[in-house]
């Protein structure tokens, strides 16, 4: 068995589905930015640990979690509240835990939107870092996310997990990845400045993960970013067979990468825009 952390900031629309799924795991955790909404009612009719923290970023809330709230079990999963638990995904786990040569696994992503799965314009398979053995494994800052740190070798599991990307309405989308691409604006100028592309990885990096980083610092870098991306998305990875859903995603992404170049100019020429380049990436850390 492993304990399931599940992250929450106003999200009535999605908890109690999200808890549902997660309810094969008899350790819950569920770490609240202080919602405003029902969300602290709903996640208390179900039978799990219930924990508020200000939100400071997600590397710092997912560090913050892993130290301050100890689990019951060995290994944790990592479940967003827009996000599923699968029964195929639990038997996984279950199996993959036993393993002794690894640390962490990867698990990749079905972005649902508009009522089905697209998967060609998300890089699918796109892999996350969601289970792993407690106190292995930590989380720096990285633009409007975060990136692990793996004390051990790590691996991949078959299984997928549904990912409501869009499940709040598309207002909330816009709103979030407003806020998303001033923290990606921020990354950007500081890989631009200090950063440097891996072409190894790029080229023969050993996973999807390690290729699809390097990818990103070789974008930042590339003119008329943002028509590259839909390009790249619609034509490349075959967007146009998604239907309607396909090219809504990929216009979406657009106008997100298009407004992240914005704020970029801002940054660069509006004296009240100011911008910190901290690297969190060599942060010392231990649990």
């Amino acid at each position: 068995m492993f304990s399931i952390y599940i992250l929450t900031y106003n999200e009535e629309l999605d908890i109690a589905a999200c808890l549902d799924s997660a309810m094969l795991s008899d350790d819950i955790i569920v770490v609240d930015s202080f919602s405003s909404d029902r969300t602290v009612e709903i996640a208390h009719q179900y039978p799990v640990r219930f924990v508020q923290h200000a939100f400071e970023s997600h590397g710092r809330q997912r560090t913050w979690m892993l130290e301050s709230i100890l689990p019951k079990h060995e290994w944790v999963y990592i479940l967003e509240a827009d996000e599923r638990m699968t029964p195929e995904l639990f038997a996984e786990c279950e199996k993959a835990i036993h393993n002794p040569d690894y640390i962490g696994y990867y698990v990749a992503e079905r972005v649902m939107f508009m009522n089905r799965w697209i998967r060609r314009s998300t890089q699918y398979p796109r892999y996350q870092l969601r289970l792993f053995r407690h106190g292995k494994v930590w989380f720096t800052d990285y633009g409007h996310t975060e990136r692990e740190v793996c004390e051990g070798a790590t691996s991949f599991l078959t299984e997928t997990y549904p990912h409501y990307t869009c499940s709040k309405g598309l207002s909330r989308w816009i709103e979030k990845h407003n806020r998303y691409s001033t923290d990606e604006a921020k990354e950007t100028l500081c890989q631009l400045e200090t950063g440097t592309v891996s072409w190894r990885g790029l080229l023969l990096g050993r996973s999807e993960v390690e290729r699809r980083r390097a990818l990103k610092d070789v974008s930042l870098r590339l003119p008329a970013r943002p028509l590259l991306r839909f390009f790249y998305m619609y034509f490349l990875l075959g967007g146009c067979l998604d239907g309607q859903a396909g090219f809504a995603w990929c216009m979406l992404q657009t106008f997100y990468e298009y407004l992240i170049l914005l704020k970029v100019w801002e940054m660069k020429h509006m004296p009240l825009a100011n911008h910190n380049c901290k690297s969190t990436s060599n942060r010392s850390h231990k649990f």
